[in-house]
């Protein structure tokens, strides 16, 4: 790096996370105590653009390790896309004195800061926020085991019923291209069945596991479906079609949807996004660029960002087995 670094801008960009804030606190106070200066930029890459930014100190983040969502805002940014954009939002940078970027997000905003550099050679750093832990080069992301735990909690309430009444729950859960909390929350809420984009089961299967539950004296079953499973256009396509096949069954459906997204981070979550927003400042002061900071084997490790973007995370094939054996 040819320049010295003595101001570091933190974003928040794409959907929000719980462990978002904890990643901001975490950054501006390393920036702190390497006596660095600190510069939070609201509405991610369109807050860069609008120069929407705020000098921030360690006492400007008190009290909002437990909060969930992002204090400094998120938003999507067509003018981001383009030339002309990138190109206000690095004079916006200039002008305030930034000298390189924590950019928390997602791939798309890992792909953003990966252009943005290649265009003015400006460092960044990326942390992976994201519940659908999606993201290659981290076991974990921000906000996944809060969304796990919030998972869990509501299907247990949801079993209460479901036992009480005789019927089959359809809880659809966040998870578009990716079955991480499908697979986790399920087998951690005891569900008969799970299904997830990664595995294509087919409605046969599906079947065949409810007359197996319903043959081994289940009165009442849940099923876990990520929002990209394909066995079905929609979970409620899928409602009429088990009622058609099962009509002793009252099947009921539930789309769990953004709460996954809300709430007080974990301990995990808090813990993992101080240790990723030290690791990224620091990295940042070391020359370091384009990388982005993840947990691998209980470490903090760096994967390039463009792996980071371009590479594709596996369903663990043992817990597939272990759901297997549980729903028995």
């Amino acid at each position: 790096m040819s320049k010295t670094i003595k101001k570091i801008g933190v974003l928040t960009s794409g959907g929000d996370s719980p462990g978002m804030n904890a990643a901001i606190r975490s950054v501006v106070r390393t920036c702190a105590f390497h006596n660095i200066g600190c510069v939070g930029i609201y509405r991610g890459y369109q807050g860069m653009i609008e120069g929407d930014f705020k000098e921030m100190g360690p006492r400007s983040v008190n009290n909002i390790v437990n909060k969930g969502g992002t204090i400094l805002k998120s938003a999507r940014s067509m003018e981001f896309k383009t030339p002309e954009g990138r190109e206000k939002a690095h004079k916006n940078l200039i002008k305030a004195g930034i000298d390189a970027l924590v950019v928390i997000g997602g791939d798309g905003s890992f792909t953003g800061a990966l252009l943005f550099n290649s265009e003015y050679n400006f460092p960044v750093m990326g942390i992976p926020g994201t519940i659908d832990n999606d993201i290659f080069g981290t076991s974990h992301t921000l906000g996944y085991d809060t969304a796990l735990n919030t998972v869990v909690d509501v299907i247990d309430k949801i079993r209460d019923t479901a036992s009480s009444h005789n019927r089959l729950f359809l809880i659809e859960v966040m998870g578009r291209d990716a079955g991480h909390i499908a697979l986790n929350a399920g087998i951690g809420a005891g569900a008969e069945e799970i299904l997830i984009p990664e595995e294509d089961l087919g409605l046969e299967r599906l079947l065949d596991s409810l007359r197996k539950s319903k043959a081994a004296g289940k009165s009442s079953s849940i099923v876990v479906i990520a929002e990209g499973d394909k066995i079905g256009k929609t979970v409620f396509e899928l409602k009429d079609y088990v009622e058609s096949n099962f009509p002793e069954y009252d099947v009921r459906v539930s789309v769990l949807g953004h709460m996954q997204r809300g709430g007080a981070p974990s301990c995990f979550d808090r813990v993992l996004a101080s240790r990723l927003g030290v690791k990224a400042v620091e990295c940042l002061l070391e020359g370091k660029s384009n990388f982005m900071v993840g947990l691998l084997c209980d470490k903090i490790e760096l994967t390039p960002l463009e792996q980071a973007i371009k590479g594709h995370t596996e369903i663990d094939q043992e817990l597939l087995r272990v759901s297997d054996i549980m729903s028995i």
